[in-house]
């Protein structure tokens, strides 16, 4: 049974939805049976990279909102991070374009490295303040995870997965996604946002029952 999950490395609910639904996936009696196809989404696709500005100063100021607010609200999103044991640092994370970032996923991707690319790049982003745009960054990760290095290095210099990645946002706009995390089930059930547990755990075993 095919799970496709609508993502972006700089959502924050996203990091928090991949752990919730991995707690479903848990207690789900046919997780063998499971294929977890990672597809890209970008939030904001005109977001310049800027490792001078923190996530904080441009939230602030896109939402055109002060500072402490930005701060508030990245606040509650770190207690909601924690509760499923993953740790964020705001502060740290640096304004970056998602776009390589997702060319590099689906260059893993067909290496079968899909949820390990997409894990490593959510923890660098959010936990350890990396720019997940810069391509030194990238082919580091890609052989942390167990890319090859000179075909990571490849893949940056040229427009390879461009296509890859645009067909995923079309298809996302031809189902009508929103907002992510979206996961779909066999292409029949939805579940938008980073829900319980529970949620997805009934999702799956309805369509497995069907």
């Amino acid at each position: 049974m095919n799970v496709e999950i609508w993502s972006d490395v700089m959502c924050p609910f996203c990091y928090i939805g991949k752990r919730k639904f991995e707690a479903a996936l848990d207690q789900f009696p046919h997780k063998d049976q499971i294929n977890v196809i990672w597809k890209s989404f970008q939030l904001n696709p005109d977001m310049p990279t800027d490792p001078s500005r923190s996530v904080l100063d441009y939230l602030a100021e896109v939402k055109g909102i002060p500072l402490a607010q930005a701060e508030q609200m990245h606040d509650h999103v770190t207690a909601m991070a924690r509760e499923v044991g993953l740790e964020y640092h705001f502060d740290k994370a640096v304004v970056a374009n998602s776009f390589d970032a997702h060319r590099f996923i689906q260059l893993a991707k067909q290496h079968g490295l899909g949820d390990a690319a997409e894990e490593r790049i959510f923890r660098a982003y959010f936990t350890e303040g990396r720019n997940t745009a810069d391509h030194t960054t990238l082919t580091e990760l890609g052989t942390e995870i167990g890319l090859d290095k000179i075909e990571v290095e490849k893949m940056l210099q040229t427009d390879a997965f461009t296509e890859a990645v645009e067909q995923d946002i079309y298809e996302s706009r031809q189902i009508g996604v929103r907002g992510v995390p979206f996961f779909v089930i066999n292409r029949k059930y939805a579940v938008s946002g980073a829900q319980p547990p529970e949620t997805f755990l009934g999702a799956l075993q309805t369509a497995w029952a069907e």
